[in-house]
């Protein structure tokens, strides 16, 4: 009888207990590392690389012209501009906005006091118990897209959440699109890789939501990567070109291992992940003022013995939680990584590595989580059980950001201190029955009983929990209803490009 209640209960919650919500909308503080010196002395670096270092934009003659004809202080490839101009141009960004999901209950906003998970992006392998590791496949990349759309505590899609490499390159973004959006009504990010690709990714959402939908709102974004250090090649500002110009939303992550990438030193790195990201800001603001922005930060500590990066360390846990007051302060929507690890697969290291990123990106109030579930391997393999095990503690994040200290009359209880005499106890009280079914988080995965209890179960450690789990919700997924003639419209559209473009591998 009461597991029954709860079933039907999480028709109406999320896995935190808490009423279900396609994002966090948070009710606690930020965490301000920084003093205000600290700020603008940071600011000033931001400013110096600006103005006196600049930031390359190679291979796309389009973008340095454009930067030229703005007045952009142009020597070759490499731009340069003031400062106060800059911060001006990214401040015609909204520090707020929606995209729409297909599932208009799912629209997520992103920006000022909102937080959003999506799983892990870009791992060309994946591992779970049974198939151990091997190469993404599309099979593969299926199923990592319904267990999204099915968790609770996952908010949206991404895109690449492994590579199927059994598809050609130049095709695979096709299918991938086709996934996103019939196997889910989450919103999801588009391709980046190839101009075309991009366009691909626009012409679909197209179809999706509409033209006259589209105009007026953000319904796709995609992901890019500034080449650090300072650079931002075409692949970014071809990005651009495509997503902003409709008025999507486009992420601009500096990726910096710190000794590489960037100096060997978090302020350093901080101050030019932030100059490298409102740079992109401020084309995108030239190609369309008010396109929807998100400045990204993925700073990492790295081994200086073996050039391998490194995750949950206090450097990396620090610059975001520094980067999260210089984007406020921007007045820009910021995206950070989520549970990071080096570790190969689910361990005590991926789990304390995992835990300190996570937290850190939480606190920092990081507005969209990329890799918020399934990282392993610094970031190379998607791990089956690894997602679900980091998406089940995302619950317990999610109900410290959403209520933070319920201080209200009922959780007071005063009442029960009426019903309970000293030495009593609560169990059977009147507010413990009011309040029992949401008063804790109860995490799906984690045993909480007696071992007795656990042996008669079968001893099962987490990660086979959490393969009994993702493989039950994939026998119970049911795919979202779509329109047929929207399904048509995409299937025509996806074999037609199919037919114009060749096979390719790489």
């Amino acid at each position: 009888m009461a597991r029954r209640a709860r079933a039907s209960r999480n028709r109406e919650t999320n896995d935190a207990g808490i009423p279900a919500s396609p994002h966090v909308r948070r009710q606690v503080p930020f965490f301000d590392i920084l003093v205000d010196d600290q700020v603008e002395k940071l600011e000033a670096q931001v400013d110096w690389v600006l103005q006196d270092v600049g930031v390359a934009f190679r291979d796309d003659p389009e973008a340095v012209e454009l930067w030229r004809a703005e007045g952009a202080t142009v020597d070759g490839d490499i731009v340069r501009a003031p400062a106060d101009w800059i911060r001006s141009l990214c401040a015609k960004a909204p520090s707020e906005f929606t995209q729409l999901a297909r599932n208009p209950t799912r629209s997520v906003t992103i920006g000022g006091t909102n937080q959003v998970f999506a799983p892990i992006y870009g791992a060309p392998f994946v591992r779970d118990l049974e198939g151990g590791r091997r190469y993404g496949d599309m099979a593969a990349f299926e199923d990592l897209v319904r267990l999204t759309y099915l968790h609770p505590n996952l908010h949206h899609g991404g895109f690449v959440t492994c590579e199927p490499c059994d598809l050609p390159v130049s095709k695979r973004h096709l299918d991938m699109l086709m996934a996103h959006m019939t196997l889910s009504d989450k919103p999801h990010l588009g391709a980046i890789t190839e101009m075309s690709r991009a366009q691909d990714s626009v012409d679909m959402a197209e179809i999706v939501f509409g033209a006259e939908t589209m105009a007026e709102n953000c319904v796709i974004m995609a992901n890019v990567n500034t080449n650090s250090p300072l650079l931002v090649d075409r692949v970014v500002t071809e990005s651009a070109r495509v997503y902003a110009t409709r008025g999507q939303g486009l992420i601009v992550v500096p990726f910096i291992l710190s000794g590489a990438m960037g100096p060997v030193s978090t302020a350093a790195s901080v101050a030019q992940a932030m100059a490298e990201a409102m740079m992109v800001c401020a084309y995108v603001q030239l190609l369309r003022p008010g396109a929807p922005f998100v400045l990204g930060n993925f700073l990492s500590s790295m081994s200086l013995k073996t050039g391998a990066p490194t995750f949950g360390m206090p450097e990396p846990v620090v610059s975001n939680y520094a980067i999260g007051q210089l984007a406020r302060r921007a007045g820009l929507p910021l995206r950070c990584g989520g549970s990071l690890t080096a570790s190969k697969i689910e361990d005590a290291q991926s789990s304390y590595e995992s835990a300190d990123s996570m937290h850190s990106t939480m606190l920092a109030g990081a507005n969209f989580v990329l890799h918020a579930a399934g990282w392993l391997e610094g970031g190379l393999c998607t791990g089956f059980e690894k997602l679900i095990m980091d998406a089940d503690r995302l619950g317990s994040y999610q109900k410290v950001l959403s209520q933070g200290l319920d201080v209200s009359d009922e959780a007071m209880a005063r009442d029960a201190y009426g019903e309970v005499s000293a030495g009593g106890h609560f169990l059977g009280c009147g507010h413990t029955m009011r309040n029992y079914q949401t008063a804790f988080y109860e995490p799906k995965l984690s045993d909480s009983e007696n071992v007795e209890n656990w042996e008669e179960r079968g001893s099962l450690d987490m990660r086979k929990r959490a393969h009994g789990r993702w493989t039950q919700m994939l026998k119970e997924y049911e795919a979202p209803p779509i329109e047929p003639a929207t399904l048509e419209e995409l299937q025509a559209f996806v074999a037609k490009r199919k037919e114009e473009l060749p096979d390719a591998w790489y």
